[in-house]
């Protein structure tokens, strides 16, 4: 049996638009029942389409990217969202080798001859970036070994103190999801579906620095 998650989206906050969130639902759990999906999470989302940051998407990817689900479940292509922020999200879901199934096409999502142009573009693209990516690193490091400028053991964190590197997170990222009133668990599940492999404790640790050096400042400032 696949495991599957199911997206429900309306773009207002409005009460009228519940009863579509409830019927996108029901569709779709009736869809996985027909089809012997196993559904492990309904993720509902009140934004617009053309924002590719929203957090219930967000957790979407994070399920797909961890292997918890192998199928999305939307009631059609534009569930996903509008413009770029579809076709980005649609390139993102295949390249992590996952299925997205929609009622509209009564299975595998349907994509015109332009939307196909468009992710073999952004697969070409991505590729020739990170050849061009990996041959810069490839030339840098060789100069530095070269000039006697690179020294490996130099560039090993903590090597002392056997403690272990300082994780790179986004500090601006986290402190505007909480100003939204997120977790921190659901922002280092926010994070992850960035590309962030980050923990809540690691959120909650550069959250609290942040707010107690602002803080000092704030009281280096009333001196």
């Amino acid at each position: 049996m696949k495991k599957a998650v199911i997206y429900t989206r309306v773009s207002t906050q409005k009460d009228s638009q519940k009863s579509s969130l409830k019927r996108q639902k029901d569709e779709l759990l009736s869809y996985a029942a027909k089809n012997d999906l196993k559904i492990i999470k309904i993720v509902e989302e009140k934004e617009s389409g053309f924002n590719e940051s929203r957090p219930g998407i967000l957790e979407v990817l994070d399920l797909i990217k961890r292997n918890k689900a192998e199928i999305l479940l939307i009631q059609d292509s534009s569930r996903l969202g509008r413009g770029n922020a579809k076709m980005a999200l649609i390139h993102q879901i295949t390249k992590m080798e996952a299925e997205i199934h929609t009622l509209a096409d009564k299975g595998a999502i349907a994509l015109n001859d332009l939307e196909k142009m468009i992710l073999e573009i952004l697969s070409v693209v991505e590729n020739y970036q990170q050849e061009l990516r990996n041959k810069n690193i490839s030339r840098a490091m060789k100069k530095k070994i070269n000039s006697g400028d690179f020294n490996p053991a130099a560039n090993l964190k903590n090597i002392d103190q056997g403690g272990r590197d300082r994780k790179e997170v986004p500090l601006k990222e986290i402190i505007r999801l909480r100003s939204l009133d997120l977790t921190f668990k659901d922002i280092a599940a926010t994070l992850k579906g960035l590309g962030y492999d980050v923990s809540k404790s690691t959120v909650h640790r550069r959250y609290q620095e942040y707010k107690n050096k602002k803080e000092s400042d704030q009281e280096i400032k009333q001196l």
